[in-house]
C-alpha cells in the first residue's frame, strides 16, 4: 500500500474530515468538533503555509555519501525525527469507525514497527489514556502518554499509568487549557504555574515534555520547572484564534532554550521536506498528528507504514540534495526565506 492508496481509503471514513490531497486546514476551518481550527480557522492554514514559505538551499557539490535520517533521543534510536501526535476522543472528531482503544491499538505498534513512536492522547473519559498507555506497554514502552492539564492530584494519578507502561517519556499538552471540556472543572484544571509544573515533572519519573510552548518566555518557564523537552505548538489552532504559526516562533524559542531542552515542533507539518525545514529552524524532531489519523483510517497499520516510508524518503532526498548526510548537518545555512 502506498500513500495515495491510503488517502483513497480514508476518504468517506473520517467523519467531517475529507482526507484532502493537501491537508492545509482550508476545507475544515470552523469545524470543531472535527479536525478544524478555532474562530476564523486561519491558524491551521497559517501553520501549513509558513512551512511552504521556507525554501531549501540546493548544494550537490559534496561527496556522494550515504544519508542517515536516524535520531537518538532520550536513550532511544528512531528511524527518523518524526513522532505521531496525540489524538483523543476520535469518535467525536473523526466519526464512528474507531474507539480510542482501537485507534491506539493500530497506531502505537505500527509506529514502533516502522521505527518511530507515537504520542497518545487523554480525555474526560479515563479509558482514553488507559487504552493509550496499555498500547504503549504492549509495544515495549515505545510511546509517549500525553496528559491533559487536569488538577495536580489527577495528573499524578495519570502519571502512575505512564510509569507502569514503561513509556520512555511523558508529556503534558498545557495548551489544552483552552479546550471547552477543561473549563470550570472542580477541582480546577487548565493553566499551570512553574511550581505546579515542577511537581508534575517530578511525578513523571521519566523525561517530561511540555507541549504548547509558543514564546521564549514560556520555554524558559518550562526549563525552570524541570522539563526535559518542549513542543512548540498552538494545538493546531484549536484553542486560540490569532496565534502565529509554529514555524514563525520556532527559531527564537530554539535559540533561547535549544542548548538546554529538547525542542520539538508540530503544526501543519505534512512532508519530509517540512521535517527538514523544521530541523533547520532549530527543532530536534517533529510531531505529525492529522497525517497519522489519515493513515490509520485509510490503511490501518499498512497506512502508517506507507506514511512513514513516504516522509522518510522525502527527508532523505532533501538531505541528499542539500549536502546534509546526518540530522546534525541540518541547520539554518541549509534554508532560505524572506
Amino acid at each position: 500500500m502506498d500513500w495515495q492508496e491510503t488517502l483513497n481509503g480514508a476518504r468517506g471514513n473520517m467523519g467531517p474530515c475529507k482526507a484532502c490531497p493537501v491537508c492545509d486546514g482550508r476545507a475544515c476551518k470552523n469545524t470543531i468538533p472535527g479536525p478544524g481550527a478555532k474562530g476564523r480557522g486561519d491558524v491551521a492554514i497559517r501553520n501549513y503555509g509558513a512551512w511552504q514559505d521556507i525554501r531549501v538551499n540546493m548544494d550537490t557539490l559534496n561527496a556522494n555519501e550515504p544519508v542517515s535520517t536516524e535520531l537518538r533521543l532520550f536513550g532511544n534510536t528512531f528511524a527518523l525525527p518524526v513522532f505521531a501526535g496525540p489524538v483523543g476522543a476520535v469518535k467525536l472528531h473523526y466519526g464512528e469507525r474507531y474507539t480510542d482503544a482501537e485507534y491506539n491499538d493500530i497506531l502505537v505498534p505500527a509506529c514502533a514497527e516502522a521505527g518511530i513512536a507515537a504520542f497518545v492522547g487523554d480525555g474526560v473519559d479515563p479509558t482514553v489514556l488507559e487504552a493509550g498507555t496499555a498500547a504503549i506497554g504492549r509495544a515495549g514502552g515505545k510511546g509517549v502518554p500525553t496528559v491533559k492539564p487536569w488538577d495536580v492530584r489527577t495528573v499524578e494519578q495519570k502519571m502512575q499509568l505512564a510509569r507502569e507502561c514503561g513509556a520512555f517519556a511523558v508529556a503534558m499538552d498545557v495548551d489544552a487549557a483552552g479546550l471547552p471540556f477543561l473549563q470550570n472543572r472542580q477541582p480546577p484544571a487548565g493553566s499551570k504555574s512553574v511550581d505546579e509544573l515542577r511537581r508534575i515533572a517530578e511525578a513523571a519519573g521519566v523525561p517530561f515534555i511540555v507541549k504548547g510552548i509558543m514564546t521564549p518566555r514560556a520555554a524558559l518557564k518550562a526549563a525552570e520547572a524541570g522539563a526535559a523537552g518542549i513542543v512548540v505548538s498552538n494545538h493546531g489552532g484549536r484553542v486560540l484564534d490569532g496565534t502565529p504559526a509554529t514555524a514563525e516562533v520556532l527559531p527564537a524559542i530554539a535559540r533561547e532554550v535549544g542548548g538546554d531542552l529538547v525542542v520539538l515542533v508540530d503544526g501543519g507539518i505534512r512532508s519530509g521536506l517540512d521535517v527538514f525545514r523544521a530541523l533547520a529552524l532549530g527543532a530536534r524532531a517533529v510531531i505529525m498528528a492529522r497525517p497519522f489519523v489519515t493513515a490509520v483510517y485509510g490503511g490501518q497499520a499498512e497506512g502508517v507504514a506507507a506514511l512513514v516510508a513516504k516522509v522518510r524518503a522525502e527527508l532523505a532526498d532533501t538531505m541528499r540534495m542539500t549536502g546534509a548526510t546526518s540530522l546534525a548537518d541540518i541547520d539554518a545555512t541549509r534554508i532560505w526565506h524572506n
